[in-house]
C-alpha cells in the first residue's frame, strides 16, 4: 500500500483516484471545488485536504490531472502547491494533458527538491477512466517509471515511457493530431452516409471491422447519426490540446495543415457556443453547411 495525494477530480480524476482507493492505497484528494472532493470521499476510502500542498505532505506518490499549464503551476509551484510539502524521494506524476515546456519546468523543479518526476498524460476519454483502461505516454527516468507502474496499473490498459521528461506530452499531441483528422473524417463520412440515403448503420457495421475502423467510428458513429453530442469530450478541451500541439508544431518545425483546419472549424463551433458539446459535433456544423 502507497501513500498517495490526488489532485484534481474532474471527470477523468474522480474515477482514476477512485480506482488507486479501490487497490488498496492510502488516498488523500484536492479539489479546488471542495464538494468534489467531498463527493469523492462519500464515494471512494480516503480523505480530503484543504490545500495541495496539505494532500501531499505525507505522500510517497502525488498525482495531478487539472485543467492547463497555468492550473498545473498553481497546485504545484504555487503558494500552496505540493512542491511546498514533497518529501526528498516523493514522486509527482502529472496526467494533465499540457505543454511539453511545463514538463520539463517540472522535472527540474522536482530535481532541486530531492523529488522525483513523471509527465504522463492519458487517452482514452471519460469511459476509460472510469473503466480503468487507459492509455498513458510517459516521458521521465526509467527507474521513476519502474517505481510507478504498479500504480499505473489501476487504470491503465497500457502505458509506456517514450523518453525524458516531456516526452509523455509530446505523444499526446501526437495523440490528438491523429484524433482531429479521424474526427472530421467521420463527420464528413455520415454527412455523406445522411445525403446519400444509406442505412448508417448497416454501413458503419461493416465498415468499421475494415481499414475504415476506428476507436471513433466504433463509439461515435451512432450518437453522431442520432445528431446526439452531449457528452464526451468537449470542444473546449480539444481546441486547449490542438493549440499546445500547434504552438509545439510552430517551435519543431512540423507542418500540421490538416489539424489547424480542424482547429478551425472547433472555433467555428465554438463562435455558435457548442464549445461544450462533444468533438464529435464536427458533423453540426456540416450540416449548418459549414
Amino acid at each position: 500500500m502507497a501513500k498517495v495525494a490526488f489532485i484534481g477530480l474532474g471527470v477523468m480524476g474522480f474515477p482514476m483516484a477512485g480506482h488507486l482507493s479501490r487497490a488498496g492505497h492510502d488516498v488523500c484528494v484536492y479539489n479546488r471545488t471542495r464538494s468534489k472532493a467531498e463527493h469523492w470521499c462519500e464515494t471512494y476510502t480516503g480523505r480530503s485536504a484543504a490545500t495541495p500542498a496539505e494532500a501531499a505532505e505525507t505522500a510517497d506518490f502525488v498525482f495531478t490531472c487539472v485543467g492547463n499549464d497555468d492550473d498545473l503551476r498553481e497546485v504545484t509551484m504555487g503558494p500552496q502547491g505540493v512542491f511546498g510539502t514533497l518529501a526528498a524521494g516523493a514522486v509527482l506524476i502529472d496526467h494533465t494533458t499540457a505543454s511539453a515546456d511545463v514538463a520539463r519546468e517540472l522535472a527540474r523543479q522536482a530535481s532541486h527538491r530531492g523529488c522525483e518526476f513523471l509527465d504522463a498524460p492519458v487517452s482514452g476519454g471519460q469511459a476509460g477512466a472510469e473503466n480503468g483502461v487507459l492509455s498513458i505516454m510517459i516521458g521521465g527516468a526509467p527507474d521513476t517509471y519502474a517505481k510507478v507502474s504498479p500504480l499505473l496499473e489501476a487504470y491503465a490498459k497500457s502505458h509506456r515511457l517514450l523518453g525524458e521528461a516531456g516526452s509523455g506530452q509530446l505523444a499526446k499531441m501526437v495523440n490528438q493530431i491523429c484524433i482531429a483528422g479521424l474526427v472530421q473524417g467521420l463527420a464528413e463520412a455520415v454527412h455523406f452516409v445522411k445525403r446519400s440515403g444509406l442505412d448508417g448503420e448497416a454501413v458503419f457495421d461493416v465498415i468499421q471491422h475494415g481499414a475504415a475502423g476506428s476507436w471513433q467510428m466504433i463509439n461515435r458513429h451512432a450518437s453522431m447519426l442520432e445528431g446526439r453530442y452531449d457528452f464526451g469530450f468537449a470542444v473546449d478541451w480539444m481546441r486547449k490540446d490542438l493549440r499546445i500541439a500547434l504552438e509545439e508544431a510552430r517551435q519543431n518545425g512540423a507542418r500540421l495543415p490538416v489539424t489547424a483546419l480542424v482547429d478551425q472549424f472547433y472555433a467555428d463551433l465554438q463562435a455558435e457556443g457548442d464549445g461544450r458539446l462533444d468533438t464529435s459535433s464536427l458533423l453540426k456544423r456540416l450540416e449548418k453547411g459549414g
